[in-house]
């Protein structure tokens, strides 16, 4: 079962208008897919996997990236 975990976070409104335009060309996309998709390659991007957990963070991780994009 997967849990949702509501986050509430300030960015730069520079951001904030650049993820409005994408939101706006992409209609079947939507804030919350974005920030998953996003933060989920950050992590994939950055992960150590040196030992057993980092391993299974990093297929929790490639999990939410692959889910999101093909959503």
């Amino acid at each position: 079962m997967r849990t949702n975990v509501n986050l509430s976070t300030e960015i730069p409104q520079e951001l904030h208008d650049s993820l409005q335009r994408y939101l706006d060309e992409h209609p079947t996309w939507n804030q919350d897919r974005v920030l998953a998709a996003a933060l989920s390659l950050f992590l994939l991007q950055n992960s150590q996997n040196k030992v057993e957990q980092s391993a299974k963070t990093y297929r929790s991780c490639a999990q939410v990236y692959l889910e999101t994009l093909f959503q």
